[in-house]
């Protein structure tokens, strides 16, 4: 059985034939069979936004698409596990608050919490998880990154400010009355959630003005990644399936002639294994030295797949999914998006 108010919610904002898509394709989280018609839960409002992100990142990446279409063909479906955007943390931002504090306000009302912090050195980058707190094994995590680009060069800098100057805030007084409401109340009412959905999933896109390819080329030089935000902004970077065995799951996307990352990452604990497709390739436009436009292919979102190995809780007397994440294995996923722009 669908939960009413998520079905109402998505159905509204993305239409009916995606809604039933996402419904037969993602996992519904356990204490989601339960909700009261009419009044929203904070999880509610949080697998709603998760479900629509996750069809917004298949619009974006045509492998995601492919391995999910597959996957319900086949009978199954996906344990959507986590999410991941990138951030710059930076004081010149236009509107938008610096780095995760653009979404942090936006996490924290909807119930999640802060689960780790993994420093990204090589990248230049802080990454942090968020988990949600009334369902943490079922609803999917965020793995939300910052850009420190004060560790990289001057002109690297000035390229930063350029991009990211003109950012707009997507979140209206409006909206951020409504966060605070949920945070306080732990629910809304539906009609205020139907109003606040479409905006907070809105935030998870570029909120910049067009780079311009010299800056895009400066970035490009020092920061793969920043490189990357200045055409994608702050969509989802890729999206991930839990799989039981992703060891498997990689030799048999591999033999399809898939586009896999050679090798599996494995954490230091030994108990999370991540790989991925490579980023699909898209087609950004950027402003010319001329004051034209000039259109190049760079690389976009992609899939990725975790395994999760869990441990007995010997106090709780129950087994517990390993929720943590692994600053190595970020690492070599985050090299997805790193191949050479044309």
């Amino acid at each position: 059985m669908r939960n009413a108010n998520i079905e109402s919610l998505l159905r509204t904002f993305i239409g009916c034939g995606k809604t039933d898509f996402l419904f037969s394709a993602l996992n519904m989280p356990s204490m989601l069979h339960d909700w009261e018609a009419g009044t929203v839960t904070r999880a509610e409002l949080a697998q709603a936004m998760n479900m629509a992100l996750f069809e917004d990142l298949l619009e974006r990446s045509s492998n995601g698409r492919t391995y999910t279409n597959d996957a319900i063909a086949g009978g199954g479906s996906v344990h959507f596990d986590h999410g991941a955007l990138r951030t710059v943390r930076w004081p010149h931002n236009g509107a938008l608050p610096p780095g995760e504090g653009a979404f942090t306000r936006i996490l924290r009302p909807l119930g999640f919490r802060l689960n780790g912090r993994y420093p990204l050195d090589k990248l230049g980058m802080t990454g942090r998880a968020y988990v949600h707190a009334d369902a943490p094994d079922e609803i999917a995590q965020f793995f939300l990154s910052e850009l420190h680009p004060e560790r990289f060069s001057k002109a690297f800098q000035s390229a930063v400010t350029n991009v990211v100057k003109s950012s707009k805030d997507p979140l209206t007084p409006l909206t951020i009355s409504q966060l605070s409401d949920l945070e306080r109340d732990g629910s809304l009412p539906l009609d205020v959630a139907h109003e606040l959905l479409p905006v907070i999933v809105g935030a998870f896109a570029r909120q910049h003005e067009m780079p311009a390819e010299a800056d895009y080329e400066a970035l490009l030089r020092e920061s793969a990644e920043m490189a990357w935000i200045a055409t994608e902004g702050n969509a989802f970077n890729h999206a991930t399936d839990r799989v039981e065995d992703v060891f498997a799951l990689s030799e048999s996307e591999k033999a399809k002639g898939r586009p896999m990352k050679p090798d599996v990452e494995r954490s230091r604990s030994g108990r999370v294994f991540q790989t991925a497709y490579r980023a699909d390739r898209v087609k950004r436009e950027f402003r010319s030295l001329d004051g034209g436009i000039v259109t190049r292919e760079v690389p976009g979102s992609f899939y990725e797949f975790i395994t999760r190995k869990r441990t007995f809780d010997q106090q709780e007397r129950r087994w517990q999914t390993d929720l943590r994440f692994d600053a190595g294995n970020a690492t070599g996923i985050f090299k997805m998006t790193a191949q050479a722009a044309n």
